[in-house]
């Protein structure tokens, strides 16, 4: 898949012939430059920037960092008092907001800078290469999140880290009861006299834990999907603009795709948090608290009969 535009170049290597520069919009990242047996691509490079970016940043605030803030301090002290207030939102625990925030905050830059790099007008530097059509013009930033390797590398780092976050949390035992949930089909042998629908309950929820294990795969599907199909789009729509014309036409799209870059990096660290939360959650404690707060319910139902048996 391509979207194309074209402009007219002189090559005075070619005689003064006139030639057409393409430029296309791919769904995979092109390549700038081979170090032997390794491509480098315009979306890993905007990778790269992005990080440098973050921890210029990173590193500026810190040494400018005081006791009593100035304005700048001032602004990202709300901004992460306000983000950590969200995380809050989703973990109901601050406790635990504490622990997944750095994380989460990490891969929200992370990608809100790849996807406003890959619409930047750094685009217009690049290389130009011969390819199958003639003249092919390669710029050297792109965005990265625009490249699928890239998201699917972030969605398995999400889902793969929200479940080692469930095991330094509650302990590997119960984060693999949760896909192979034994504890289940042992209580069948143990639980069958006192409640004989366990024989018919039991396989029903070790079943529910081996679909689980598809959830995570699931997951990473979603995740890597809907940031490349949004960002992919927006670029394509950004060079349509620009095939119509090229100064006018794209300024509206290109404020509408900085809007998307924001929203698309804030959706996938909420569910970054959330997949945390839920690796992090622990399903017996939550059955334990019902079971006391049904025998609780039980023993003063029991009570108030008894009160208005003695009034009677």
């Amino acid at each position: 898949m391509a979207v194309e535009s074209e402009v007219q170049v002189h090559e005075e290597e070619l005689g003064g012939e006139s030639q057409e520069l393409h430029s296309e919009v791919t769904i995979f990242a092109e390549p700038i430059h081979h170090f032997k047996n390794f491509t480098l691509t315009n979306a890993l490079l905007t990778s790269w920037v992005s990080v440098i970016i973050i921890i210029i940043i990173s590193l500026a605030l810190r040494r400018k960092l005081r006791e009593v803030p100035g304005k700048l301090q001032n602004v990202f002290e709300i901004a992460v008092e306000g983000a950590l207030s969200l995380c809050d939102q989703v973990t109901n625990d601050r406790a635990l907001s504490m622990r997944i925030f750095p994380f989460a905050t990490s891969v929200f830059f992370f990608i809100l800078v790849s996807n406003w790099l890959g619409i930047m007008p750094l685009g217009g530097f690049g290389i130009v290469e011969q390819g199958e059509h003639g003249l092919l013009f390669i710029p050297y930033l792109r965005g990265a999140t625009a490249d699928i390797n890239t998201t699917l590398a972030l969605s398995f780092m999400a889902v793969i880290g929200a479940n080692l976050f469930g095991v330094f949390s509650i302990g590997i035992w119960k984060t693999f009861n949760k896909y192979v949930n034994l504890k289940v089909l042992g209580s069948m042998f143990t639980k069958i006299r006192k409640d004989p629908t366990v024989v018919t309950v039991a396989p029903i929820q070790f079943f529910v834990g081996i679909v689980e294990i598809v959830g995570e795969f699931a997951k990473v599907a979603s995740l890597s999907f809907r940031l490349f199909g949004n960002v992919f789009a927006g670029e394509v729509l950004l060079a349509s603009m620009a095939a119509i014309m090229a100064y006018a036409i794209p300024i509206p799209f290109l404020f509408l795709e900085i809007l998307v870059g924001f929203i698309q990096a804030l959706i996938f660290t909420i569910l970054t948090i959330v997949y945390f939360t839920i690796a992090a959650s622990d399903h017996d404690e939550h059955e334990h608290e019902e079971h006391s707060e049904v025998g609780h319910s039980g023993e003063e139902s029991k009570l108030a009969k008894e009160l208005i048996q003695d009034t009677a």
